[in-house]
């Protein structure tokens, strides 16, 4: 009697998983990427995914989603043996994934979008009206209000992301994969968006949410899976799991953080850029300083002007009014050339659209800004080029099979090492760094904060973007805190809170 009581039990859980993934292999060339990985998803949670870049988690993810077939493994969704050989069989067995990179048509509308392909009659058959219907009450069942009509592309990243979820579902998934899907988002988006992932869980929906932000992990997830090296760690109950045993098992050390107590800038060290009264469409009379061995933190919500500030002094966006100064000498800087020859680099919050070409090798990557030293008369010297990348690569660590390697197939950490190398090549003074960690796991997030330190003890100064309190707490000498295109606020670290910082990041809208 006891025995089948242990077998129903047995059963009942079999029943539970949404999806089994066991002794999962993958090989590409002769690069292991994971190594009897395993997984188990519930009926109706949220497991969060999480690993270092390189880890295999989106390697696992695109083998459950059909992209890639495993070598090795097997494969269970609801209880039935899977071998999926694209997304599209994966899709109509419900397993649906979102990516980081929104795959949406950004000239068609919100409901061609959402049912694109599977339109409802045929040529010039097609009935709009219906298909708008079925729009309107998916995006109701969430307690969405975007317009049907209006064109995507003139959306926000966070509605782009709604839409993207509403036509996963649209397919009646039964599994829904979230790759980082807050990377682009306020914290009020944020919580729109977990409004919505609450809701598909009540559907009985399950969730597999995977994201750097390791404190979202804990108001979202009902479980957390962690990967390493590209193989299984743990699998933990969020209610019972620390902030520091997740990074634990993520890195397979210890890493601590804690604020900056005090500025390492010398009292009497010079002034290497200054912006007066910089004005654009954006940005609203800002002044400030920076100081050589300097990190100035810039702050604000959303939409303050930080990027806009930054791409004003770099010469990317065009200034109305104000000045800038080198080492105390007005220069003229309206293009980013102008700001390269004055010894400043500009490291994008987009470094796959700005920062990086994609698909050229890393030695090229590194070497772009640095062309005119390569190419000599229409003759280009690739043993030099190459040698000099070689050193660059090596001064930042990159971890990479070779410079001839693409960037693209680097992980996010370093492919920001290949930016910051290219611009070491060129020898610039000062950094600016926009959201310097963005999709970076917390190891590389480490490695990227030793890389800057390391600039600034050799006398270069920095300017660091970051949505990120601790990040700017962390890393910062001083802190300028803009709102709606305004400077609001200076701090010195040493009296920098993350509730002073937030004060000043909302004061415009509280006087406005």
């Amino acid at each position: 009697m006891q025995r089948k009581q242990a077998g129903r039990k047995g059963s009942e859980a079999v029943d539970e998983l949404a999806v089994s993934m066991k002794h999962v292999q993958k090989y590409f060339g002769g690069i292991h990427a994971l190594e009897d990985a395993k997984l188990e998803l519930k009926k109706g949670e949220v497991l969060g995914l999480i690993g270092e870049n390189g880890a295999g988690k989106s390697t696992l993810m695109k083998i459950l989603s059909g992209v890639y077939h495993a070598d090795k493994g097997e494969v269970t969704v609801a209880g039935k043996a899977v071998d999926y050989r694209t997304p599209r069989e994966a899709l109509e067995d419900g397993i649906c994934m979102i990516y980081q990179e929104l795959n949406l048509m950004d000239k068609l509308t919100v409901a061609d979008n959402i049912f694109i392909g599977r339109e409802s009659g045929k040529g010039i058959f097609l009935r709009r009206r219906q298909d708008r219907a079925r729009a309107e009450e998916l995006l109701g069942r969430f307690g969405l209000s975007i317009p049907l009509d209006i064109e995507v592309g003139k959306l926000t990243v966070a509605k782009k992301q709604m839409i993207e979820i509403a036509k996963g579902v649209s397919y009646h998934s039964k599994v829904l994969i979230m790759d980082e899907p807050t990377a682009a988002l306020a914290v009020r988006e944020i919580q729109e968006l977990f409004g919505v992932i609450r809701q598909l869980k009540r559907e009985g929906v399950a969730i597999i949410y995977i994201s750097h932000r390791l404190e979202e992990l804990f108001e979202i997830t009902d479980r957390i899976t962690v990967m390493r090296d590209g193989k299984y760690i743990d699998t933990m109950e969020t209610s019972s799991s620390t902030m520091d045993d997740l990074i634990k098992k993520m890195v397979g050390r210890t890493i601590v953080w804690k604020k900056k107590e005090k500025s390492r800038v010398l009292p009497n060290a010079p002034v290497v850029l200054e912006a007066k009264n910089m004005c654009s469409k954006d940005i609203q009379d800002i002044s400030f300083v920076l100081k050589r061995g300097e990190i100035l933190g810039l702050a604000g919500l959303m939409g303050a002007g930080r990027t806009e500030l930054a791409r004003l002094v770099f010469g990317a966006d065009y200034r109305l009014a104000g000045k800038i100064f080198r080492d105390g000498r007005e220069v003229s800087i309206k293009t980013a050339a102008d700001a390269v020859a004055c010894g400043i680099s500009y490291l994008s919050e987009d470094r796959k659209g700005n920062g990086l070409a994609i698909n050229l090798s890393i030695e090229d990557n590194i070497a772009l800004p640095n062309w005119d030293e390569f190419a000599q008369k229409g003759i280009l010297k690739r043993r030099k080029m190459r040698f000099a990348a070689e050193q660059a690569a090596a001064s930042v660590a990159v971890k990479m099979p070779s410079v001839s390697g693409l960037v693209r197939n680097l992980s996010g950490g370093n492919q920001q090492k290949v930016v910051i190398a290219k611009w070491l090549l060129k020898n610039s003074e000062i950094f600016i760094f926009d959201e310097p960690t963005r999709g970076i796991d917390v190891g590389a997030k480490n490695e990227i904060y030793k890389l800057m330190e390391g600039l600034i003890d050799q006398g270069k100064s920095i300017i660091m973007i970051s949505s990120e309190m601790s990040e700017l707490l962390r890393m910062s000498d001083r802190i300028l805190v803009l709102c709606e295109g305004r400077l609001t606020g200076e701090l010195d670290i040493a009296e920098a809170t993350q509730e002073k910082i937030m004060e000043y990041a909302v004061m415009r809208s509280k006087t406005s």
